[in-house]
């Protein structure tokens, strides 16, 4: 089963408020826009320095 973790973001309003208008257009929830965001910049992270290895994976 997945593990899913909450995490609180704290942003400027109205950098949120750009941010909600792109997720909405994308058509996805801004949390989806977020984790699709994260993955991508840890794809590219990877790319460049070698893929992050874990003890528990």
């Amino acid at each position: 089963m997945k593990e899913i973790v909450k995490y609180t973001l704290l942003i400027d309003w109205h950098l949120f408020k750009k941010f909600r208008y792109v997720s909405d257009w994308e058509g996805r929830s801004a949390n989806r826009e977020l984790e699709v965001l994260v993955r991508s910049y840890i794809k590219m992270f990877e790319s460049k320095n070698g893929e992050i290895m874990w003890g528990d994976e």
